[in-house]
């Protein structure tokens, strides 16, 4: 039975995307099947992993309008046990078609049922907003995994996203913090500590011990259709998301 983890956090460029392809990656490279549901109409996350989605390819709007069995959208990737479950502009609307539809909350949780027992664990990566989506992805969910960047104004609305779980949680007993990531930490200087430490301080133990660095060959990765672990290896970035799945699993 599959473990469903929702990244959100709806603050943009904190790493959200980067974080739901090479976590999922690296996680499926240990010998779990893994899928990605890309949740962002933005599609980063199905690019990012070497998709290109065309006209007449299924994606997860048409999975959640019920025009398109989950099993006919679902691609593989260039990781051997690691599919996803893509997304383009085309899902910018479902904000607006979910609203008058009854239990519109449950829409994608629905939707993903069947993927439950051939799966190991489905990330879904959220858009950065606490809309319809994102609350379906959180209702969806057994876990939430929020990636915080090491910056200036980083606990900068999380209140309310913690809001958001708190109300969801009433709905979804199931749903847990599952865990914070810091991001785009630059050793360098003082104020990336900081924050790190301030973090800390607030989710006190749901913090991964793991911290993904600000680098180079990470940005460059997307662009590639690759994850960080099969463009360079050898990157900070490919060994610091293999750690994270390490300690993900772990846990």
């Amino acid at each position: 039975m599959a473990k469903i983890i929702a990244i959100t956090n709806q603050k943009g460029g904190v790493g959200k995307t980067t974080t739901s392809v090479n976590l999922s990656a690296c996680v499926a490279s240990e010998g779990h099947r893994v899928l990605v549901v890309d949740a962002d109409p933005q599609g980063n996350t199905t690019s990012g992993l070497g998709v290109r989605v065309k006209n007449t390819t299924p994606t997860v709007y048409e999975v959640m309008a019920g025009e398109v069995e989950l099993s006919k959208a679902l691609i593989k990737t260039q990781v051997e046990t690691l599919f996803v479950l893509p997304a383009d502009i085309r899902l910018a609307g479902a904000e607006i078609e979910l609203a008058s539809v009854e239990g519109r909350e449950h829409v994608l949780a629905e939707a993903l049922e069947p993927a439950r027992s051939e799966f190991d664990y489905i990330f879904i990566d959220c858009p950065p907003s606490l809309g319809l989506i994102t609350l379906n992805a959180l209702c969806a969910a057994d876990g939430v995994l929020i990636p915080i960047q090491c910056e200036y104004y980083a606990l900068e609305g999380v209140s309310a996203l913690m809001g958001t779980i708190q109300k969801v949680q009433k709905i979804n007993r199931r749903l847990t913090i599952e865990g914070v990531v810091l991001t785009m930490l630059d050793a360098r200087t003082n104020l990336g500590i900081q924050v790190a430490q301030e973090v800390r301080k607030v989710f006190k133990g749901k913090v991964y011990n793991t911290v993904v660095p600000r680098n180079v060959r990470l940005g460059e990765a997307p662009s590639h259709g690759l994850p960080i672990h099969l463009y360079d290896p050898r990157s900070l970035g490919a060994q610091s998301y293999q750690s994270l799945a390490k300690e993900f699993l772990a846990r």
